[in-house]
This record gives C-alpha cells, sequence and structure tokens, in this order.
C-alpha cells in the first residue's frame, strides 16, 4: 500500500513541476517526461532480461546445495542468531541457508548472486507466510538487510575512481564501511524495535561484538595496503569465495551421491520463471522514478535543500553530493550516474566526489529491492518494510556526511 501513494506522488509531483516549467517557457519537458518512459519501460526489461541467465545459474546453484545438504548445515550454524531475528522461522529451516547466502553475497558486493540468492530465500518465507498478500515479519527484516546495503568490500566504487583519475581510489573505503555499518545497525535497530524482538540477548549481544570486530580488522587490515593491492585483493578475495561455494556445493553434492545436473537444471527453471514474474514490477517502478528525475522534480529538491541548509548557516558543502543520497534508494544506475556525475563536475579527489561515492555504497536502493523482492512473491502489503528501509537509509546518509566532514573536510 505504501508503495502505491509512493509511486502515484511521483508522477503527481512530476507533472505538477513539468507544468510549472511549462509555463515558464521550458517547451522540452513533457517530451523528456515522455520519452522517459519508454526509456524506463526498456531498462526494466532489459534488465530482467538480464537477471534471466544469473537467477538460472544461482538458484541452480543453490539447489544443489539443497539436495546436497549444506543448505541445511548452514541454517543449522545460524539459527542461533537468526532464529532471535527471525522468530517466525522454524528452527532449522532451510530458508536460514539461503538468507546467509544472500547477506554474504552482498558484504562481498557481489550483486549477481546476491539477487537471485534474495530471491531464493523470498519464495521460500512466502510458504512459510500465513497472509500470502501481506508481508511478514521475516520478510521485513532479510529486506531491510538487504537495502541497508552493508558492504565489505565495494569493488565497483573503487574502480569507478581509478577510471576518474582519483590519486586514492581507495580512500573512501574505510568511511564507507563504517557508513554502511552505520546503517544496517540502525536497520536491525529500528525493525526489532517495530516487531518487538528483544535484542538485549547474550546472542545478538555477542554476535553484534563480533560483526564489530569483524568491521575493526577489515578497516586494519586494508588501511595496511596501498591502493592497488588493495582493488586486487578485495576482488581476487569477492571472487575466489564465490568460486568456492560452487566447488563445495558440487563436491558435497557427488559425496552425497545425488544427480548434480539434474537438481542444477531443476533449479535453473525456477530462476527462468522468476524473472519472468519480476518484470511488471520492474517496469512500474523504473517508469516512475524516470518520470520523477525527467520533469525536474530532483533538481528542484536538491536547490530547496541547499538553501534550506544555507539559511540556516550550516556548511552547505555537503549539498552538491546528495543526488546521489536522493537517487540511491530508487535507482542504483541512476545513483551511480550521479555519483560519477558529481566526480566528474568537482574532481574524483574534491570533498563532494569523495562523499559521492560514500552516499553510495552505505545503502541501496530500497525501493528497487521491494518492487522486485515483493513483486517476485506477488506482496501487495508492506507493511512497516518502507518506513524501516528509509530509516536505515536515513542513518547511513547522515552517517556517511559526518563521516566525511571528519576524513576530508
Amino acid at each position: 500500500m505504501v508503495l502505491n501513494y509512493i509511486w502515484i506522488a511521483f508522477f503527481l509531483i512530476a507533472f505538477i513541476v513539468a507544468l510549472v516549467r511549462l509555463l515558464m517557457g521550458d517547451m522540452d519537458v513533457f517530451p523528456a517526461m515522455m520519452d522517459s518512459t519508454f526509456a524506463s519501460s526498456k531498462t526494466a526489461f532489459e534488465i530482467s532480461l538480464g537477471l534471466t541467465g544469473v537467477l538460472s545459474l544461482w538458484l541452480g546453484v543453490m539447489k544443489v546445495g539443497e539436495r546436497g545438504g549444506v543448505v541445511g548445515a548452514l541454517a543449522w550454524l545460524l539459527s542461533p542468531v537468526f532464529r532471535r531475528l527471525f522468530p517466525e522461522i522454524p528452527k532449522n529451516h532451510p530458508v536460514m541457508g539461503s538468507i546467509f547466502m544472500n547477506i554474504a553475497a552482498n558484504m562481498l558486493g557481489l550483486d549477481n548472486a546476491a539477487t537471485p540468492l534474495g530471491l531464493k530465500a523470498m519464495e521460500q518465507m512466502q510458504e512459510l507466510n500465513p497472509k500470502k498478500d501481506t508481508a511478514s515479519n521475516s520478510m521485513i527484516m532479510f529486506l531491510v538487510l538487504n537495502t541497508s546495503g552493508l558492504t565489505l568490500i565495494p569493488v565497483s566504487i573503487l574502480v569507478y575512481r581509478a577510471q576518474m583519475g582519483a590519486a586514492q581510489p581507495t580512500d573512501i573505503f574505510i568511511p564507507i564501511l563504517l557508513a554502511t555499518f552505520a546503517s544496517t545497525l540502525v536497520g536491525v535497530v529500528v525493525t526489532s524495535l517495530f516487531q518487538r524482538i528483544n535484542l538485549f540477548n547474550w546472542v545478538l549481544l555477542l554476535t553484534l561484538g563480533a560483526a564489530c570486530l569483524l568491521v575493526s580488522g577489515m578497516v586494519w587490515l586494508f588501511s595496511t595496503l596501498d591502493g592497488e593491492t588493495m582493488n586486487v585483493v578485495s576482488t581476487t578475495l569477492a571472487n575466489v569465495l564465490l568460486m568456492l561455494i560452487i566447488v563445495c556445493f558440487i563436491v558435497v553434492g557427488l559425496f552425497r551421491k545425488i544427480n548434480v545436473y539434474d537438481a542444477f537444471v531443476e533449479g535453473a527453471k525456477d530462476g527462468f520463471t522468476t524473472a519472468v514474474r519480476i518484470i511488471p514490477y520492474l517496469v512500474a517502478i523504473l517508469v516512475g522514478i524516470g518520470v520523477f528525475r525527467a520533469s525536474g522534480a530532483m533538481d528542484w529538491l536538491i536547490s530547496g535543500i541547499g538553501s534550506l541548509v544555507e539559511a540556516s548557516g550550516l556548511n552547505s558543502d555537503f549539498v552538491g553530493a546528495l543526488p546521489t543520497a536522493l537517487m540511491k534508494p530508487l535507482s542504483g544506475s541512476g545513483a551511480r550516474g550521479m555519483m560519477v556525475d558529481a566526480m566528474t563536475t568537482y574532481g574524483a579527489d574534491s570533498f563532494v566526489g569523495r562523499l559521492a561515492c560514500i552516499f553510495q555504497g552505505s545503502t541501496d536502493t530500497t525501493f528497487y529491492i521491494l518492487a522486485v523482492y515483493f513483486g517476485s512473491v506477488g506482496i501487495r502489503y508492506t507493511r512497516h518494510a518502507v518506513a524501516c528501509g528509509l530509516l536505515a537509509d536515513l542513518a547511513g546518509i547522515l552517517a556517511a556526511i559526518f563521516i566525511a566532514y571528519l576524513f576530508f573536510a
């Protein structure tokens, strides 16, 4: 229901802004908006088409893991923590393994692997959901963990900075790590408050402490490496772990004497049907975002925020990077374009250029994820998912601004 109102708001606000611009003499605004509807629809289909192969691959691999018992073993290993964050899910249910695989892929910056694993987890949670058109608490917690965008190795952002001529492309690595950790932490806490989950127990406190130690260790390790070495190590580590997962699933399947090939093909068929099923939801959300951008509403919003900040007497250096922050919940490719534009306009090593990169890495595409994941299982009523996701985004944005001033002001 919330997505319904947001989607309508995109069109109404865009139309009003475009009408004002037309009255001011801008004759190109409505053609640009119409062009964006066709372009966004095409983009949505191309994304779904591109996902078909990736979905088929990873859902096939997951089916091998399920048949071989690897996913079940992961579920058993993680059950003490996940049982408290996802109390609706039965103990040792296979979905726990799918959730872990999705989160691990996100943390390594492996978006192509994370999406199909996440869709698999959503399908498994939908089987447990008593109200098939309404998001369950477990679904919402899972979505918030995704939208908060916890990433330990932001490889793509480092590559973009190198391409844009940054003197030290990796100087934003630690700030991104801190900002995305803050976003995820707030997302979990806020969702737990909505769902009345008790966070003050030794398992969750121990897990949170271990996560803090892991982040601290990653910060220390990568701070000892030069930029080129960091890029090589992070890229190699991510891909080695990914291939290790595939090989492990196959070897365990052979050891358990299952037909690995047949299991893979069975899972791959699900990937194709899932890719087709999400097309209407992607078209809807991307067209709404495209119209909003083409109308100039996003530019007006940024200008208004800049004026308010200056009027309040605060430092407004961060405003130039805000388009990336505001676009990130709406569109990953749009935010990426805003990030590149900020580095092009202000310089890759400028405060704005660096902050735009931190924004890009601190959260994920909330509305895109909600549309794809909920759309894949036919969820219409999202309950508090949007509120929790956006609060996590806000925490990531505020943390990014604070950390950027701390490191680069």
